[in-house]
């Protein structure tokens, strides 16, 4: 058994274990393992805060960029749509001009039948 970091076999565990029985004693290793217990999960929770935190500020970040991009949008679709209110407008001209023309051509066609009846 090699642990990666330490590059440690298990003689050499082994004997950091005696090391630790014979400093401290077998009444004093559980409260340390408590103790160590304790602090690994303070890390833990330390880093799972700052994880939590970091992750909500890019959230955070992205909604924002994702509003002002619709805003953006909305904000050229109602340029555009401003544009297509006036352009029918000017369509609307231009039908009225052909109906008028269209009128015209009614009007002569009127005017000669009326003009054949009155003959």
């Amino acid at each position: 058994m090699n642990l990666l970091f330490f590059d440690l076999g298990s003689g050499e565990i082994m004997l950091i274990i005696i090391v630790i029985f014979l400093v401290f004693g077998p009444s004093k290793i559980p409260e340390m393992a408590r103790g160590l217990g304790k602090f690994i999960n303070e890390i833990k929770r330390a880093s799972e805060d700052i994880k939590t935190e970091i992750n909500r500020e890019a959230d955070r970040l992205e909604r924002e960029k994702r509003l002002e991009e619709y805003k953006s949008k909305i904000e050229k679709d109602l340029n555009t749509g401003d544009e297509k209110q006036t352009e029918p407008e000017s369509d609307n001209k231009e039908s009225g001009t052909k109906k008028s023309a269209k009128e015209k051509t009614d009007n002569e066609k009127d005017n000669k039948e009326t003009d054949n009846e009155v003959k």
